[in-house]
């Protein structure tokens, strides 16, 4: 083999290897690159995502003007759920005072959202109580109310833990339960559960992402 045809080999050897590294360091780069950068349909809430689950199904329950409901009526909204009882000391006021400061920060937004608050007290929380207490808030809320076995069956639904405290006071008794609310997207399908004491800031762009 002569020299020139050996220097040349050498050379294209030389020059192939070059542009292979170049390759598979632009390579690297774009795949470090594409790592960093987030997707663009990622969806990031404050709240827990239970995107998916199938254990809240719905209810059928009167509202505090005496009118039959179903989740599927409110379709075409986002609907906040929560379950609570009007001689609540302290977590139910504090969350419906929450969702009236979420419903603020919404702005025009909150016209797209219901918030509906189921009572765990049937038989001390009558429809006239219930109007008195929920619209307080907010007078796009509506409250929520059946027989002590609607109730019963309702919770167990949606998986809420709700149980009588005796109690020396003059109430009789208090309603240990669960605290958090749940979300609903417009179609009707159970989203999040937002735990109690998220802040309202937190709450409006978490359903903003929603709506």
């Amino acid at each position: 083999m002569s020299v020139i045809i050996r220097d040349y080999l050498k050379w294209a050897v030389k020059m192939n290897w070059n542009i292979l590294m170049r390759y598979f360091l632009m390579v690297l780069l774009l795949s470090a690159l594409m790592a960093c950068k987030p997707a663009a349909n990622e969806t990031k809430f404050v709240a827990t995502d239970i995107t998916g689950a199938d254990f809240s199904q719905g209810f059928s329950l009167t509202d505090h003007t005496g009118k039959l409901r179903t989740l599927s009526d409110f379709k075409g909204k986002a609907v906040a759920l929560f379950f609570g009882y009007t001689h609540c000391p302290d977590v139910c006021p504090t969350t419906m005072l929450d969702l009236k400061q979420t419903m603020k920060l919404l702005g025009p937004r909150a016209n797209e959202v219901q918030v509906l608050f189921v009572t765990l007290d049937p038989e001390r929380d009558t429809q006239a109580v219930l109007a008195q207490f929920v619209p307080s808030f907010d007078p796009r809320f509506i409250g929520l109310r059946g027989s002590v076995e609607d109730i019963a069956a309702t919770t167990k639904t949606f998986k809420i833990f709700a149980s009588k405290v005796q109690s020396e006071g003059r109430e009789g008794y208090t309603i240990d339960h669960s605290a958090g609310i749940y979300m609903f997207d417009k179609a009707g399908k159970v989203r999040l559960y937002i735990d109690y004491g998220e802040k309202p800031a937190d709450m409006a762009s978490d359903i903003k992402q929603i709506l």
